[in-house]
C-alpha cells in the first residue's frame, strides 16, 4: 500500500515502509510458528538482510522478471545500505515491544 499510494513520499517509501515491513512479517509469521520471539526476530532480520543481498545480486532481472511491476515490489531491484539500517531498526523496535509486553504482561 505504501508504494501503490505513497510512492512520492521518498522518507515513507523507502525508509519507514522498510522498518514497517520487519514487525509485519515477523507478525505474521508469529502466528504460524510457536517460537520464541527473540529467535523469530533473527530470522525475520536475516531473510531481509538476504531479501536484500538479492537485490544486490539483480534476481529480479536473472529471473527474467523486470517487466513484472509486483516482482519489482516484492523482490526490489536496488540494493541500498540504508535498506539494511531501516531493517535493523525495525527488528529493535519489535525485540522492544515484545520486551514490553513480557514485563507488562
Amino acid at each position: 500500500m505504501i508504494v501503490l499510494f505513497l510512492s512520492n513520499q521518498h522518507f515513507i517509501r523507502g525508509f519507514l515502509g522498510d522498518v514497517i515491513v520487519i514487525g509485519l512479517i515477523y507478525s505474521v509469521l508469529k502466528i504460524f510458528l510457536d517460537t520464541r520471539p527473540s529467535k523469530l526476530i533473527v530470522y525475520v532480520l536475516l531473510f531481509a538482510y538476504a531479501v536484500e543481498f538479492l537485490q544486490y545480486l539483480n534476481l529480479v532481472e536473472m529471473l527474467g522478471l523486470k517487466d513484472y511491476k509486483l516482482a519489482r515490489i516484492v523482490i526490489g531491484t536496488t540494493f541500498d545500505f540504508k535498506d539494511l539500517l531501516a531493517y535493523t531498526i525495525g527488528a529493535l523496535l519489535v525485540f522492544l515491544i515484545e520486551r514490553y509486553k513480557t514485563v507488562r504482561g
